[in-house]
């Protein structure tokens, strides 16, 4: 048996030098099969949860703005024309209307937002004087009508 000097290292084994050589392709490769296997199920909840967000942002945007019109209504005595639009809520009308120096705006902070998805909200004016007008988003398709996540989502308008 062979006996070892004093302050002398051990030479090291098969097995402690392949600790000190870090990990093995094959390891790395079912580490990462591990985390595709996992991300397949886990993305697309993430992407219905997006989608479902928008809509809760959507209806929250809506619901400003229409308290914003309300304020405005408040001030000039009617609501947006069809031609005035939701840029009323950030543009004073033409001094050459009476109710220019009613306007007490801008009644949005950061101007008309876009929708969501990128888009105008649309905007009708009541049909009848007693009527609400109507804002709406043409939701995740862009299109008039829809279902789930690509409705369209309104506030206002005639009941």
């Amino acid at each position: 048996m062979a006996t070892r000097e004093p302050g002398s290292t051990p030479k090291p084994t098969r097995a402690h030098r392949r600790l000190e050589e870090g990990y093995s392709l094959l390891e790395v490769l079912i580490v990462l099969s591990i985390i595709a296997l996992i991300a397949t199920f886990v993305g697309p909840r993430l992407m219905a949860q997006l989608d479902r967000s928008k809509v809760t942002a959507a209806r929250v945007q809506i619901q400003a703005i229409a308290s914003a019109i309300e304020t405005m209504r408040l001030d000039l005595g009617r609501y947006p024309t069809d031609q005035e639009g939701l840029e009323l809520l950030a543009t004073s009308p033409s001094r050459g209307l009476d109710d220019g120096d009613a306007w007490r705006g801008p009644y949005l902070d950061a101007g008309v937002p876009e929708d969501p998805w990128g888009r105008a909200y649309v905007y009708a004016a009541p049909a009848a004087p007693e009527g609400r007008p109507r804002v709406a988003s043409l939701g995740g398709d862009g299109k008039p009508g829809g279902e789930g996540l690509a409705a369209d989502i309104v506030f206002g308008g005639e009941d």
